[in-house]
């Protein structure tokens, strides 16, 4: 059973982690908000770009989220968007379980993914990963709405921001619909970086 669930985005500072629709992904302010990824040799690694790349704070913090997930959870839209874009090796390497109403056979790609598509929410689709990851961690890979349902319903450990010094204006918030009054939040780490500063966060109920 899975130890800890967790989420980590990268953040603009005016509280967006992504473009509010999906033409606008891989356009130039979501570039700028995840600056600090492409540089770095795990990058190039994972989506098998070749060597090279730097290494660093950045580099192993990457390194440290994909070896302590063993499954992943991630909304309709997310995924809508990486079928477009991954690789054909998609670069989770581990069981993602898709939160959709669509009705659709497993998917299998090379390196070690495999797309479940889970039709009875958010919690089933946890339950799911939980048993999947085995002693790793469980990821909220995203999307922002997906994110939220799992901290409103009280199923998130912790997570990390990457808050990139961008404002992007519009998007879509991360905590937009929190149910504050039920979440409170601990500080366990808090490191600058060359482009991002690095937020960890335990997560409690009041």
């Amino acid at each position: 059973m899975a130890r800890t669930v967790f989420f980590s985005v990268s953040m603009s500072l005016d509280g967006f982690i992504a473009p509010g629709s999906l033409s606008e992904l891989m356009g130039q302010q979501w570039m700028e908000l995840q600056q600090w990824v492409f540089p770095t040799r795990f990058f190039r690694e994972n989506l098998g770009l070749g060597e090279g790349g730097e290494d660093g704070r950045d580099d192993d913090i990457l390194r440290e989220t994909f070896d302590r997930t063993g499954a992943s959870v991630m909304g309709k839209r997310m995924f809508d968007a990486g079928e477009r874009m991954w690789p054909e090796e998609a670069p989770f390497h581990t069981p993602v379980f898709v939160v959709t109403h669509e009705r659709r056979d497993p998917w299998e790609r090379p390196g070690g993914t495999v797309f479940h598509f889970v039709n009875d929410g958010v919690a089933a689709a946890l339950a799911r990963a939980r048993d999947a990851a085995g002693d790793r961690d469980v990821r909220i890979a995203g999307g922002g709405a997906t994110i939220l349902e799992h901290v409103n319903a009280g199923l998130v450990d912790e997570f990390s921001i990457a808050l990139s010094p961008v404002l992007l204006g519009s998007g879509i918030r991360l905590f937009e619909g929190i149910d504050a009054g039920r979440v409170a939040l601990e500080q366990v780490r808090a490191e600058p970086g060359q482009r991002v500063t690095h937020l960890t966060y335990a997560v409690r109920e009041r």
